[in-house]
């Protein structure tokens, strides 16, 4: 059980981001929450075919609402939602939110995404408005790596395997864009709890189950997985530009896991740009930059969470 700073930069490296985890080793679960207290443009892109989410379809283009205060990220399947109330909370104590009246009172607006941890420790285990609050008050820009926060009890390699499932966990990663393209930051933190498993370096497949004969099948696929995560910059993105980036930032869950984005995994990735309002917009060409580098900070982050968590 590795709890460590990142080696390979964090999300924190981004203006305007902290995190904070609230954990529980002993019953496997918890909560990671990406605050952004002064308000980010946000974007989600879904892919997994069981997903759960919270406040998603406000992040689509068109909707009014165009800045977010946070993302939780939780464990407890479905039940682990109730941690973004406790966000909330933290969050309108401090005056952070959407303005929504009477007087000076704010709505914050805290988007959330779960994995399914429950088969992992007490399966009645769930981090709830409490632990939520409790994750806010924890808030640094030193993230914890490993079994920590929504990674806690988390496991990879579940699908058409023989034997226990490996074990996942959250990590984080950054970069940096070359100046000649604003020398924007662009960081990530991913916690990692997947049907599949971690591919080779060289982009081989981890484990060809789809060769294999079905009595040969191993485990087959338990409905417990999901591989979640926020990606942060400081680059001015419009809420269509964070949409392509957090598009783009899915090619690093495929060139990290294998199988992705299955039928068994609620796979999804937020993007936030913490640039303040008024700032003109990036170029489409810096945009394709921004995905880029999201690809790769995922990409790194979900290696290093599974790397760690052993």
């Amino acid at each position: 059980m590795t709890q460590r700073t990142s080696g390979a930069g964090s999300i924190t490296d981004v203006a305007g981001i902290e995190v904070g985890c609230w954990t529980d080793l002993g019953r496997a679960t918890g909560c990671t929450v990406v605050l952004c207290t002064s308000g980010a443009v946000a974007a989600v892109d879904i892919r997994g075919g069981a997903p759960g989410t919270r406040e998603t379809d406000l992040l689509a283009p068109g909707m009014l609402v165009d800045r977010v205060h946070a993302v939780m990220l939780a464990g407890g399947s479905a039940f682990g939602l109730a941690a973004a109330h406790g966000a909330m909370r933290w969050l309108a104590a401090r005056g952070h939110g959407f303005p929504a009246g009477p007087g000076s009172r704010v709505v914050p607006i805290v988007p959330a995404a779960v994995v399914f941890d429950r088969a992992t420790g007490d399966p009645d285990a769930f981090p709830g408005d409490l632990d939520g609050f409790a994750a806010c008050e924890a808030r640094s820009r030193i993230v914890p790596e490993g079994r920590a926060g929504a990674g806690t009890g988390c496991t990879i390699a579940k699908l058409g395997t023989v034997g226990a499932p490996g074990t996942g966990g959250q990590a984080t990663a950054s970069t940096r864009l070359h100046a000649d393209l604003g020398g924007y930051v662009v960081g990530a933190v991913m916690v990692v709890n997947a049907a599949g498993a971690i591919r080779s370096v060289d982009g081989s497949p981890a484990n060809p189950w789809y060769a294999m004969e079905a009595a040969d099948g191993g485990k087959g696929a338990p409905l417990s997985n999901t591989t979640i995560g926020v990606v942060a910059t400081d680059a001015p993105l419009g809420r269509d530009a964070a949409t392509r980036v957090a598009a783009m930032a899915h090619d690093g869950f495929a060139r990290a896991l294998d199988p992705v984005h299955t039928p068994f995994d609620g796979d999804a990735v937020f993007v936030l740009s913490t640039a303040p309002p008024g700032v003109p917009p990036v170029s489409p060409q810096v945009i394709a930059a921004i995905g880029a580098a999201a690809a790769h900070v995922v990409e790194a982050a979900i290696r290093r969470a599974v790397t760690l968590g052993k």
